[in-house]
């Protein structure tokens, strides 16, 4: 018995020591990578700035996501502002002698792409050169990478070329097959968030929304192209037509490419440009690498804060996407610093809950008071992310944003049908007349029902009643141009939904002149999370099973899944949400 115990007791010890040991592993390497994150790189003489693009590009810090070892330069995400910086602080940069485009697949938004192609073509202003290299581009690769002077493909290579287009999935038969009753109120033809509960295929209310967006932005993105790659609009939609780029030949006879080589003729092309010997090292800084060879702390002086907003809008005190709880934080703490002394307020959302949007509306109201405040609309700002947008001094809108969305709905989903032919029934004992007006399993009542249009209702008048005061315009013409209809930057700027068409580096230098400002730095908010932070605070059961899920069923699955599943969408509260991620892949 003694030496069971003995066994025993040095078994656990033996497991106690391996835990010790791997969590100071574990610790070590946090530090080390830390550590390595921090090293300023250095820019040789003769250098190449190579926007190879493994790197994630994101409109704001609260994106980025890291995994438990995903902690390599490589692997860093870059900030939109600090990347169209970089590319301008290069222009001017003697070491930095050329850009090298090198990106079969971008992790970019659309206005993102459109932000970095304005920079690069502000760079070839310099004179210094512009090359691209593809092998199986996907069209927003081929988006940027068309800016180029020259673009090389690889001979078994191809360039997705396709136009756009947009698939919706309904829901209708699949709920009505399981008993799935979906009580919905909306306000505006247009809200289409809600259709594919209601209908099996799309509404000519939709079907009229979604073409003007698709074609505003396909109108905005390939006459970029055609004119960068100098083809005829005319021959530029044939090729796209017939799909031309997939064949390498074709994609060269057609302009599409300047010629086909591979990858190493392809570098050794350009130590030639730069008369480096072949047999010589071409020097190549990546995007990150070159941000973080000039990268200054916090300096002291008058600041223009950035505060970054994207995500779904709810309610709570969670760092990831926007929440009311941690946002009236943020706003607070710009509104008290004394050092900042203008706001840019840089929207990327599709929306979320009403509630959640009028709080931070309200908190950017009384910041307006203090400090000019100007709003930068990104790839969404659209439903609840235009209605936060209503406190500012100024609006700037991409050309390729998807805005508007003035509208609002409720979804409420009952299980009364499944569960009767599984044989659950339920009994309701109250107090009042409308204690259980709304139930999972007997679905909502009528008096219910009117009660939440009222809300719905009310809601949307609130929401245009802010509209009409920030853009000066009467309720009648915001209900016209609202109802729910999402409109393209381009449009916006023109039935006046928002000021002027710009970047966010645009509205930075509006609001710096709007307080007087002649010299300035940039702070950002929220802070980005330490490699510590990031890992910990993903290291929780949701969070592991939602990333189990989605690498097993695809990212495009597993938002719709998301959609129809989370449990924020399934409660009664009344949403201003927008239903579009249009993508340009």
């Amino acid at each position: 018995m003694k030496s069971f115990l003995k066994n025993v007791l040095a078994n656990i010890v033996a497991i106690v020591i391996l835990c010790v040991v791997f969590f100071f592993f574990f610790i070590v390497m946090l530090v080390f990578s830390a550590m390595g994150n921090e090293k300023t790189a250095v820019v040789k003489k003769n250098s190449v700035l190579a926007i190879n693009l493994k790197t994630n590009i994101i409109d704001s810090p609260t994106e980025e996501r890291k995994g438990l070892f995903d902690i390599s330069d490589q692997n860093k995400s870059i900030l939109i502002y600090d990347a169209v910086e970089a590319i301008r602080k290069a222009k001017t940069d003697d070491n930095i002698k050329g850009i090298s485009i090198e990106a079969d697949q971008l992790n970019a938004g659309i206005t993102q792409i459109d932000d970095l192609r304005s920079a690069i073509e502000d760079f070839k202003k310099s004179g210094k050169f512009v090359y691209a290299y593809g092998n199986a581009v996907s069209q927003s690769s081929y988006y940027l990478g068309s800016v180029a002077d020259q673009y090389y493909l690889n001979p078994a290579g191809m360039i997705e070329l396709k136009g756009l287009a947009t698939e919706v999935a309904f829901f209708k038969d699949f709920a009505d097959k399981y008993g799935i009753g979906i009580e919905v109120i909306r306000h505006g033809k247009f809200k289409s968030a809600v259709e594919p509960f209601l209908r099996n295929d799309i509404s000519p209310e939709n079907k009229e929304q979604l073409g003007t967006l698709l074609n505003d932005i396909w109108r905005n993105t390939s006459s970029k192209m055609a004119v960068s790659r100098k083809i005829d609009t005319a021959q530029f939609r044939m090729v796209i037509d017939s799909l031309y780029g997939m064949i390498p030949e074709l994609g060269v006879k057609y302009r599409l490419a300047d010629k086909l080589i591979q990858k190493t003729q392809y570098d050794d092309l350009i130590k030639s440009k730069l008369g480096v010997k072949k047999e010589e090292k071409l020097n190549k800084i990546s995007l990150g690498k070159y941000i973080a060879s000039y990268s200054d702390d916090e300096k002291s002086g008058d600041r223009v804060a950035v505060l970054y907003a994207s995500g779904s809008i709810n309610s709570g005190d969670e760092y990831n996407d926007i929440h009311s709880e941690k946002y009236i934080k943020y706003i607070k703490e710009l509104q008290e610093n004394d050092k900042v002394k203008a706001v840019v307020f840089r929207i990327n959302s599709p929306g979320g809950s009403a509630n959640a949007s009028d709080e931070i509306l309200f908190e950017l109201q009384q910041l307006k008071k203090k400090k000019p405040l100007v709003v930068s609309f990104g790839d969404y700002a659209a439903s609840g992310g235009y209605y936060i947008a209503m406190a500012a001094d100024k609006i700037y809108s991409e050309p390729n944003t998807l805005t508007g969305s003035i509208g609002v709905f409720g979804v409420i989903p009952y299980f009364k049908d499944i569960a009767n032919k599984n044989g659950i029934r339920a009994d309701i004992v109250a107090t009042n007349a409308n204690s259980q007006y709304y139930s999972s399993l007997n679905g909502v009542s009528p008096y219910g029902v009117s009660m939440i249009t009222r809300s719905v209702e009310g809601t949307y008048k609130r929401f245009v009643h802010f509209v009409t005061q920030n853009r000066k315009q009467t309720f009648e013409q915001i209900d016209n141009v609202g109802g729910g209809r999402v409109w393209s930057g381009t449009r916006a700027k023109q039935i006046g939904l928002v000021d002027e068409l710009g970047t966010l580096n645009d509205a930075v230098k509006y609001a710096a002149g709007k307080a007087g400002l002649k010299s300035y730095a940039i702070s950002s908010y929220p802070k980005r999370m330490s490699p510590f932070e990031q890992i910990f605070k993903d290291l929780n059961e949701d969070e592991i099973s939602a990333r189990l899920i989605k690498n097993k069923i695809g990212k495009a699955n597993y938002e719709i899944m998301q959609h129809v599943m989370e449990k924020r969408k399934l409660q009664s509260e009344v949403k201003m949400e927008m239903p579009y991620q249009i993508k340009i892949d």
